[in-house]
């Protein structure tokens, strides 16, 4: 056991003097009504002595004394033995990774009592935090500094959404030279790198810095969302751990872009599992609309696999031409191998397939030989349908006998590579023939017994083609194609060719659909195109692109949009996010530059996951001294406690003294509310006061309001979200450190407020962040809403910030994040909000003058309007009750506690800070008076009236 405050235990010093003034003074006289005492009148006492307090009363208040004073000096019962027991300065190394979010709290908590040891004792601290910060910075040791300093810090470290950078760890403690002292290291437990030397090196920098206890989890606290397998029917997701100590019970489930559950499953892992797959079985129309995988229960991006097109089946039609399942030899037999695994495939005749819904047709050799079947396909492909077509003998035969209905009928049949013919074609469009170009008659004989010529290779693709980036082995060849008529466009028409220059996938729209033609067949009789890699490429970008989507370049640099912070959920990318090449995606590790997270415009956005080129999962060597972290036993305060037995203590004195002096008699009760009960009550006030003094946590705080009616302050609404709360703080407090110090306001520290739980009418202006995140976790109820109406309609402005835009929002042209879901959460957080009809604010505007003259109202970001009420709708003496953005202002404003701003403004840098700054000031001046400044724009005619 230890003392806080030790010196309070000289009080026990006085416990003599106590004992003898307690037996020299005598108990209260007893009152007693005697009417005779008239005749005691005039006898003298020869000896006059005075009674004494019993024994075992003064027993009983010298120990409530003794307790008390105990109780004051605040004793603390040590019951696990730690480090922090020792002299010299202490380094706390914490492993702030992705692996440690799913036990952070319990991490926080114990660095936290840690550093409330390392205090008593009086012992500095330095920190050294294993993963880089959210700007990209490498771990760095802090310099020594009091620990109560340091635990300020720790409250605000959140978990990092990337693995720890153990070499630059080590790099860092080696950096430090000479031996700091005793070690404690809170470790994550997963091998850094498995085979590299990081953890090594870092495990002898610990050592060598001094005696390590290390405190870790057990391995059921990782688990791993890995890439799902498509397969027919269903999504195969896989999990990733270290190994169960037992079984263990999560929930995966499905979600869509805007949050809804599509498929939830129970998933149990095995003792001793390390991967473990689970089936999610939905319908392809539901399949397609899952935007992410999450694990319940695995906190951080761990536990969120985000989904892109590349994991979307879209519905294929194979339209049977007979002999269609025949192996090896059927047309639909390597069609449906190549597309098997990334496409919904669906077989029959055409009614079938047209009755329902489809992304792409694909029509082999034989097929669509009927007018009215194809009259029926032009019609699906005009509403955007995508029909992909091969040719083969049959469609051969088909041009040469329309060749010879022609006028200008003639043979074009050609052999050994001559391209001469009789010029003859058919002269057919594309909506009756549902080819996209015309074709010469015959088909073309490249190599063979019977030729000269040998069987030609594909040629490289080219930039603006579908099939850009793709590889083109060296073993493909084509001996047998039909050739199109060379015309002025035959170029632009064609996306794939032969080494001749003779084109090989042809392409024309149609519609708002496409026709694409392969001029060979979909089986090896006349390229051996189906039996290379090549073609389930070609036919999935194809798939791809009827779904609407562009397919990047290889080294096309795809830009963050949204990214994954430690706690798992989109959000702006960090500062240190930079693009990442589209060749890269699914080998790339995430980091601070490349974090996990949504890449890339809408037409050709791809997700980076935590698990893409992570390595097999690893146990990091134990370092020092190992200790689980979940059987760690936490202080024991005994100050509470010892207050509470030396009250109960002196209330039995009190009844003991009541009862010695005949008060507690049925006939007197009644004066204990004029005497003995007034010194009760005065007693167990003091006491109360005394027990607040020594347990902090039990003392009455003042209230908000009470703070808030001595001093203006500006207010943000608590969401639950941790991390938007934080950034919510910090903005209002570097926005009400600019205002102090550049106008006469003078405002006090912000406060988080809770509508309907706390009393608004303090604050002028209240923030309120709202994303799909934070409305999901603040769950807005009736008291919330009728709360902000009555703050809204008694003048209070409420400043809503979105912090990004949907998809529809991009067209504004700034920079501002995309944040899927954001149009839905604003309607989802303000239903039931007496808002009124808004406005864009413009330059004539008070909010644009009512301070600084601005022509733009920029946050972290730029783009969208701010808006307003308009005029005609204005109550509350022309006061908007609501300003609507989304340029993330509070981390423009931000401030951490170093003075340093976190956040980069994106793309002015310090000078769109300085702007968002003065929005800032202008919109509290806006709160605080109005529209004071209006009067402003009559100033000229007011001037005039004088003058005359």
């Amino acid at each position: 056991m230890i003392l806080t405050t030790p010196l309070l235990l000289l009080g026990l010093a006085v416990l003599p003097v106590l004992w003898w003034l307690l037996r020299a003074l005598p108990p209260a006289p007893r009152v007693q009504s005697f009417p005779a005492i008239r005749l005691l009148d005039g006898l003298r006492a020869a000896v006059r002595e005075s009674r004494r307090a019993p024994p075992w009363l003064l027993l009983l208040r010298i120990a409530a004394a003794v307790l008390l004073v105990v109780g004051l000096a605040q004793p603390v019962l040590v019951q696990d033995p730690h480090p922090t027991a020792g002299t010299g300065t202490l380094l706390l190394a914490i492993d702030d990774g992705w692996a440690a979010a799913p036990d952070w709290t319990g991490r926080l908590q114990a660095a936290r009592e840690t550093l409330d040891r390392a205090a008593r004792n009086g012992r500095k601290v330095r920190l050294l935090m294993t993963a880089a910060d959210i700007n990209g910075v490498p771990p760095r040791l802090t310099s020594e500094m009091p620990a109560g300093l340091l635990r300020d810090r720790l409250d605000q470290a959140r978990p990092m959404p990337w693995p720890v950078d153990r070499a630059a760890s080590a790099k860092a403690l080696r950096q430090a030279g000479a031996r700091i002292g005793d070690v404690v290291y809170l470790s994550d437990g997963l091998a850094d790198r498995p085979g590299t030397p990081a953890d090594g090196d870092f495990a002898t920098a610990l050592r060598q810095a001094g005696p390590v206890i290390e405190l870790r989890s057990g391995p059921d606290a990782i688990a791993l969302l890995d890439a799902p397998i498509s397969a027919p029917g269903r999504l195969v997701a896989r999990i990733r751990t270290l190994g169960q100590p037992g079984p263990r019970h999560l929930v995966l489930r499905g979600e869509t872009e805007q949050g809804g559950t599509l498929g939830r499953t129970d998933v149990t892992i095995p003792t001793g599992a390390t991967r473990m797959e689970v089936p999610i079985t939905l319908p392809a129309e539901l399949r397609n609309q899952l935007s992410r995988l999450l694990l319940d229960g695995v906190p951080g991006p761990a536990g969120v696999r985000l989904l892109d097109e590349g994991d979307r089946r879209r519905p294929v039609g194979l339209l049977s031409s007979g002999g269609g399942d025949t192996p090896l030899l059927g047309t639909l037999f390597y069609l449906r191998r190549a597309l098997a695994p990334t496409a919904d495939l669906r077989e029959g005749d055409l009614a079938h397939l047209l009755s329902n819904q489809l992304s792409v047709l694909i029509a082999p050799d034989g097929a669509l030989e009927d007018q009215a079947d194809r009259n029926g396909v032009s019609a699906w492909v005009k509403q955007g349908g995508t029909l992909i077509r091969f040719a083969g003998p049959r469609l051969a035969a088909r041009q040469d006998a329309q060749l010879q209905d022609s006028p200008a009928a003639g043979r074009t049949d050609t052999t050994d590579g001559d391209l001469e013919a009789t010029g003859a074609t058919v002269p057919a469009t594309p909506a009756d023939s549902l080819l996209p170009v015309a074709l010469l008659g015959g088909a073309r004989q490249l190599g063979g017994t019977m030729s000269w010529g040998k069987p030609e290779h594909p040629a490289a693709f080219a930039a603006d083609s579908p099939f850009a980036g793709l590889t083109v082995p060296s073993e493909v060849t084509v001996s047998r194609q039909v050739l199109a008529q060379p015309t002025a466009d035959i170029d632009a028409r064609s996306w794939a060719r032969l080494t001749d220059g003779t084109p090989l996938v042809t392409h024309a729209t149609l519609g708002d659909g496409q026709l694409v033609l392969f001029h060979v067949t979909s089986t090896a009789d006349w390229s051996n195109l189906a039996l290379s890699g090549l073609f389930p490429q070609m036919l999935q970008r194809l798939v791809q692109r009827a779904a609407g989507l562009s397919t990047p370049g290889d080294r096309t640099v795809l830009a963050p949009v949204s990214t994954l912070g430690g706690d798992g959920v989109l959000g702006p990318p960090p500062p240190s996010a930079q693009g990442l090449a589209a060749d890269a995606f699914g080998h790339t590790m995430v980091s601070p530059r490349h974090p996990a997270g949504l890449y890339g415009p809408a037409a050709t956005r791809r997700s980076l996951n935590l698990a893409d080129a992570l390595p097999s999962l690893g146990v990091e060597p134990v370092v020092g001294t190992l200790r689980n972290l979940a059987d760690r036993v936490p202080d024991r305060p005994l100050g509470p406690t010892l207050l509470v037995m030396a009250l109960a203590l002196l209330a039995i004195d009190l009844l003991a003294t009541m009862w010695l002096r005949g008060l507690l008699r049925p006939a007197t009760v009644h004066r204990l509310g004029r005497g003995s009960g007034g010194a009760a009550l005065l007693l167990v006030g003091g006491f109360c006061a005394a027990m607040g003094y020594a347990c902090p946590a039990l003392a009455i705080e003042p209230s908000a309001s009470s703070k808030s009616a001595l001093e203006t302050h500006l207010a943000y609404v608590v969401t639950g979200d941790p991390a938007v709360d934080e950034i919510s703080r910090q903005g209002l407090e570097g926005l009400s450190a600019y205002t102090n110090a550049r106008t006469s306001a003078q405002l006090g520290h912000p406060d988080g407020v809770v509508p309907g739980r706390d009393d608004l009418a303090f604050y002028p202006l209240i923030y309120w962040p709202v994303t799909p995140a934070t409305v999901a976790s603040a769950h807005p109820g009736q008291e919330w809403t009728a709360a902000l109406n009555f703050y809204m309609s008694h003048g209070g402005i409420l400043l809503i910030d979105t912090q990004g835009s949907d998809s529809q929002g991009d067209a504004t042209g700034g920079s501002t994040f995309f944040v899927p879901g954001t149009g839905q959460a604003l309607k989802q957080a303000t239903a039931g909000l007496d808002i009124p009809a808004l406005r864009p604010v413009d330059g004539q505007h008070v909010l644009s003058h009512s301070f600084y003259l601005l022509h733009g109202f920029p946050g972290r970001t730029t783009g969208p309007p701010v808006w307003v009420a308009r005029d005609d709708d204005l109550g509350n003496d022309g006061v908007s009750p609501v300003i609507i953005g989304a340029n993330d202002w509070a981390a423009a404003w931000a401030v951490d506690a170093d003075g340093q701003t976190p956040y980069a403004a994106i793309p002015g840098g310090e000078s769109q800070r300085v702007t968002a700054y003065r929005f800032g000031v202008n919109a509290v001046m806006y709160a605080l008076t109005g529209n004071y400044k209006t009067d402003q724009v009559h100033v000229p005619a007011l001037l005039e009236r004088l003058g005359q």
